[in-house]
């Protein structure tokens, strides 16, 4: 066994440069409530990259596959660039051409291909990622992948400058760039997992996982933006700020109290403070229970899917991620394929417009963050999102074409209750779950756990853009019918916990019940 001295040294080797550096600075050690300050934002804009990166391919699908010209909405801007007769000639690009192989009669279904091709390595990779999250340095883990990432997505862009019009070259390389991706959400959550209790977990990860809608739109605004000087750009730039991004989480991210000697009592002290039943009673409730420094074992995969509720969480996010990500993938070129008050919208403007979809998931994360905190019923919370979806999605379909601003009310209603549940269950719920008490303290679960129910929901991910990419080609009221059907499906599957949920609340009211008629009863005989 180490001795303290050993221990001490250790933890300051494993610190991240960074947070050395700033401690030198200072001379003083960090806080832990810095420490949770320096987690919060550094995973923030770490997953923030990540959906930037993800999203451009959305906003490009109109620019590679454009409207055919019948529809009399062909565009005709042309990019020009100061070299041979020889070289124009082979660069020059007219947005409203397309690009092959993506501008042919099957390019919808071609685009629709390498979107589950991405993500379905995405999904598998996941599996993979959580096990090895569970026994890696996560820093390092997250830097490599945030680089690799950044790599292959600006490789993805480099065919343009290349004139490559390979099918086999984007989907190599799309399937590539979701294997890194996959390091991605797992890492993230365990490492916020490792220094956050359970006391308002709901609301802080509700109101932390706008990093996702967040990411969604900042990758819409970079790519509409870059996407008339060649839509190259649109991937080259954000890869470069994942990577770029990747370095600073390498730099500053401290993966957890223990890696870096913060003292988790702090936290433990304000958690006593703040909660008198817990002051009353003296118990804490940390995120990771055991404070101990024995070793622990990582949990298997089998048993990762038979703690209770595992299973109805990720099978229910498999159909949440499904309506989700379809948006994500589709929501760009269905708007520029839609007339709106009569007129078809420019590739830059729909993927600026779709960006109301992610502002109405920031405010679902937080309102289904915060509510399931309050009722303290996560599976209630989530099952009534979805079924709000589904009239939300029949009048988004119905009427978003009367007018722009019906438009962009409809849609950002529809953002609201597609992404609360998404976002409620892949980080509030993943991290009940992963410190389930089944697990009997045991913190080498979190990103199993994680992985798990988000990899199940990323399977979803990559059949919904599928799907969408063939039934888009004869019907978008079909594919609109198939989101509500999968709305539908994902609030039935978590009934059983609903219903948990549902006694447990009648019960606890009855007991408080009981308890006010005792105390009064001595009053009475008085």
């Amino acid at each position: 066994m180490a001795s303290p001295s050993e221990l001490a040294t250790e933890r300051s080797h494993s610190k991240p440069l960074g947070i050395r550096c700033w401690e030198y600075i200072n001379r003083a050690k960090l806080s832990y409530k810095t420490h949770q300050a320096v987690v919060l934002i550094v995973t923030f804009f770490a997953y923030t990259t990540y959906h930037a990166t993800r999203k451009t391919t959305s906003i490009v699908k109109s620019a590679l596959d454009p409207p055919s010209s019948a529809a009399g909405f062909k565009f005709s801007w042309r990019i020009t660039y100061l070299s041979s007769p020889a070289e124009t000639q082979r660069r020059s690009w007219v947005l409203g051409d397309g690009w092959a192989p993506f501008n042919g009669p099957d390019g919808t279904a071609l685009l629709g291909q390498l979107d589950v091709a991405f993500l379905a390595a995405y999904a598998i990779g996941m599996y993979f990622s959580g096990h090895l999250g569970d026994r890696m340095n996560l820093r390092i883990f997250l830097t490599v992948g945030m680089i690799g990432t950044g790599l292959f997505t600006s490789l993805f862009g480099v065919g343009y400058w290349a004139n490559i019009h390979s099918f086999y070259y984007f989907l190599i390389v799309q399937m590539i760039a979701g294997l890194f991706q996959s390091s991605g959400w797992p890492s993230v959550v365990a490492v916020v997992g490792n220094w956050f209790g359970k006391k308002k977990r709901g609301l802080i990860m509700g109101i932390w996982n706008a990093h996702t809608s967040i990411g969604n739109i900042t990758g819409s605004l970079i790519a509409s933006t870059l996407l008339s000087y060649g839509w190259g750009w649109s991937f080259v730039v954000p890869g470069l700020l994942i990577a770029f991004m990747g370095i600073l989480v390498c730099l500053l991210l401290p993966v957890s109290p223990e890696s870096v000697g913060a003292d988790r009592q702090e936290e433990e002290e304000d958690d006593a403070v703040d909660s008198p039943k817990k002051k009353k009673e003296g118990v804490t409730e940390p995120l990771l229970g055991s404070h101990t420094e024995m070793k622990e074992n990582a949990v298997g995969f089998i048993e990762a899917w038979r703690i209770p509720g595992v299973a109805p969480f990720a099978f229910c996010l498999f159909f949440a991620k499904l309506v989700a990500y379809t948006f994500l993938y589709w929501l760009p070129y269905y708007i520029s394929h839609t007339a709106i008050e009569g007129k078809y919208l420019s590739d830059g403007t729909a993927g600026n417009l779709s960006t109301f979809f992610d502002v109405g998931g920031v405010l679902g994360g937080i309102l289904a963050g915060h509510i399931s905190d309050r009722l303290d019923a996560r599976a209630i919370t989530a099952a009534t999102f979805m079924y709000c979806a589904i009239p939300a999605l029949y009048f988004y379909r119905s009427y978003g074409h009367i007018s722009l601003a019906m438009n962009i009310a409809l849609m950002f209603i529809c953002g609201m209750f597609v992404n609360g549940p998404y976002a409620l269950i892949t980080t509030a719920v993943s991290a009940d779950l992963g410190t389930h008490s089944s697990l009997n303290g045991n913190s080498k679960a979190l990103a199993t756990v994680t992985a798990i129910i988000d990899g199940t929901g990323s399977v979803g991910a990559a059949i919904g853009p599928l799907l969408t990419g063939y039934i888009s080609a004869n019907s978008w009221s079909a594919v609109f019918t198939m989101l509500m059907a999968a709305a539908l499906v994902a609030g039935l599957l978590l009934t059983r916990l609903v219903v948990a949920e549902v006694a447990a609340r009648i019960s606890e009211t009855r007991s408080q019940g009981r308890s006010q008629s005792r105390s009064q009863e001595p009053e009475l005989n008085v």
